[in-house]
C-alpha cells in the first residue's frame, strides 16, 4: 500500500484520508485489477522513478544496425570474396545485411545473373545467416537480407 500503512483492501474514502493524515498522494499502479491496486506514496516521486525504469529498459534494448553491401551483375571472383569477407565480419558484430545488385543501363538484362550471385553469396554465407527475405527486384536493385544466427554457447 505504501509507507507505514498496512497492505489490505480499504474503501475509497479511507484510503484517501490515509494519504491525506501522511501528507502523501493515493497513487492508482494497476486500474485493471480487481480491486484496482493503489499505493500512498509521492506522485512526484513515482513519476521520476517510473521515467527512470523506462529509462533503463530503453538503454538494454539492443539496436539493429543494418550494413549494406552492394555487387554490379559482372561482379569478378576477387572482389566478391573481399565483399564476403567483410559481410561475415559485419555478421559476427550481429549487424544484418542488405545486399544488392545495382543494374545501370542495359545492364537489367542480366537479372537472372544477379539472382544467381545474390543466392551464392546467401549459400556462402549460410553458417553465419540466415535469409530473411529472398532476392527480388525494386526498380534497378535485386534485394536481399540476411541477419545473423545466434550463437550457440
Amino acid at each position: 500500500m505504501g509507507e507505514n500503512v498496512e497492505p489490505g483492501v480499504y474503501p475509497i474514502e479511507q484510503a484517501r484520508q490515509m494519504a491525506e493524515d501522511q501528507e502523501l498522494d493515493l497513487v492508482e499502479i494497476s486500474p485493471n485489477a480487481e480491486p484496482p491496486v493503489c499505493r500512498i506514496t509521492d506522485y512526484q516521486k513515482f513519476l521520476y522513478q517510473q521515467k527512470k525504469r523506462e529509462k533503463e529498459l530503453k538503454a538494454k534494448a539492443t539496436k539493429v544496425i543494418v550494413k549494406e553491401i552492394r555487387f554490379g551483375p559482372q561482379t569478378d571472383d576477387h572482389d566478391y570474396n573481399f565483399k564476403l569477407k567483410h559481410a561475415i565480419e559485419f555478421l559476427n558484430e550481429g549487424s544484418k545485411i542488405k545486399a544488392y545488385v545495382f543494374f545501370k543501363g542495359r545492364s537489367i538484362l542480366f537479372k537472372e545473373q544477379g539472382e544467381v550471385l545474390l543466392l551464392r553469396f546467401a549459400n556462402d554465407l549460410e553458417e553465419y545467416a540466415k535469409v530473411d527475405q529472398l532476392p527480388q527486384l525494386e526498380g534497378k536493385r535485386m534485394i536481399i537480407q540476411l541477419s545473423p544466427k545466434k550463437k550457440v554457447k
